[in-house]
């Protein structure tokens, strides 16, 4: 595999050029979630330009297969999402974006290149392997339900169905050169909690004529971190937050009711399940105890992500050959959310980190912000790497 090797590594370097270009593209055009028509379209034409037959699925994504020879003999599915944020970029570069409002500031613009750079070294290189490429280009990863559910819900993992489910994603915090990879629980599940506590409200100065909703609503914000202080086991990462809290009242106004809106992550499945239980109980039983009454809503969002172990020691080690030991580094797990975790729920999947700040400091930028950047030669790393994972994956027996 060593010549392979040195191929992949020598036409990822002549495609960076065009990888640029794909990416900024993609950066200046941004579509937000279940929005992507345009973006489709594009990755249509990219597809078809190398020879493929892309398919629609879930509206707004896009699947296509390179067979290699004897293609029934093993299948791995590579996936990269599309949508980008309602956020108003900053940056001042050629490649801005013209959709005002809109920006492509977590990196599904580099996801979506990076796999078109992929697609083309794989095309080149389809008689020197056996098996099928399935590429999953992902709608809506930004909002609930979630492409991934939709594509998996419309036959995405059948047809040939994958052994491995392969995935990247920037990471600024890590040079580009260099991966971050952890096997086991990586991401947590995400639910959106939306609690409406009511009262009677009235004058400030008056409190016995009321039933205040907002001391209400104080309690139970504290009341309800003994579910994860108290009720989770210390070795299960939990996180219960509320970002929104409207009370609109004024300075000598009791309101009638108080809005809170917040987020609930674990990383296991039937400890999720209690937490919610735990928490209506909780949020209902308060309010009674203090004369007024609360609706719950949970959203429940994401499942938590899980790195197939063997899978992710097979790709760490292929990673380490074409990158370096040094330039793979173990993640530690974080409680963000990502709908990728569908696909490792229902296969064997990895997903992994792209570095993309450069070695100088620039690019540094966190996602989901106005000036997030990337470092251009991620877009020679992503694209060689996907692709030489994906053939020794084909490879294992």
């Amino acid at each position: 595999m060593q010549h392979l090797l040195s191929r992949i590594k020598t036409l990822a370097a002549d495609a960076a050029a065009d990888t640029v270009a794909l990416r900024q593209h993609l950066h200046a055009n941004p579509e937000l979630s279940f929005q992507e028509f345009n973006t489709a379209a594009f990755v249509t034409t990219e597809l078809q330009k190398l020879g493929l037959a892309p398919q629609p699925i879930a509206n707004t994504g896009v699947v296509a297969l390179i067979e290699g020879r004897n293609p029934g003999a093993r299948t791995v599915a590579l996936r990269a999402d599309m949508d980008a944020l309602p956020i108003t970029e900053q940056n001042e570069v050629p490649y801005k974006s013209t959709n005002p409002g809109v920006m492509h500031a977590c990196g599904h613009d580099v996801h979506t290149s990076s796999l078109l750079g992929a697609a083309r070294i794989l095309v080149q290189l389809r008689d020197e392997f056996e098996g099928t490429v399935k590429l999953m280009f992902q709608p809506g990863e930004e909002l609930l339900p979630g492409g991934a559910s939709l594509m998996i819900k419309e036959g995405v993992l059948e047809n040939p169905k994958p052994a491995s489910v392969l995935g990247q994603h920037v990471f600024p915090m890590l040079p580009a050169g260099q991966i971050g990879i952890r096997p086991g629980r990586y991401m947590a599940s995400t639910d959106e909690l939306y609690l409406t506590v009511r009262g009677k409200g009235g004058h400030g100065a008056m409190p016995e004529m009321n039933l205040d909703p907002v001391l209400v609503a104080a309690h139970i914000i504290v009341a309800a971190q003994q579910i994860v202080s108290r009720r989770a086991s210390p070795k299960m990462p939990s996180v219960l937050s509320f970002g929104k809290v409207i009370a609109n009242g004024a300075t000598n106004v009791i309101p009638n009711e108080v809005h809170i809106e917040g987020t609930f992550r674990t990383l296991n499945e039937e400890w999720r399940n209690e937490a919610h239980e735990h928490l209506r109980r909780l949020c209902e039983g308060l309010a009674e105890s203090m004369g007024a009454t609360c609706e719950l809503e949970i959203r429940r969002g994401y499942p938590y992500l899980e790195n197939e172990p063997q899978l992710t020691a097979r790709i760490r080690a292929a990673a380490e050959q074409y990158l370096g030991a040094e330039n793979v580094i173990e993640l530690d797990q974080w409680l963000a959310a990502e709908d990728f975790a569908y696909f490792s729920q229902a296969a064997d999947a990895c997903f992994y980190r792209l570095g993309t700040r450069a070695q100088d400091g620039r690019f540094a930028s966190s996602v989901h912000t106005p000036t997030f950047d990337i470092e251009p030669k991620a877009l020679e790393t992503g694209p060689g790497l996907m692709a030489w994972l994906t053939l020794q994956e084909l490879a294992c027996r």
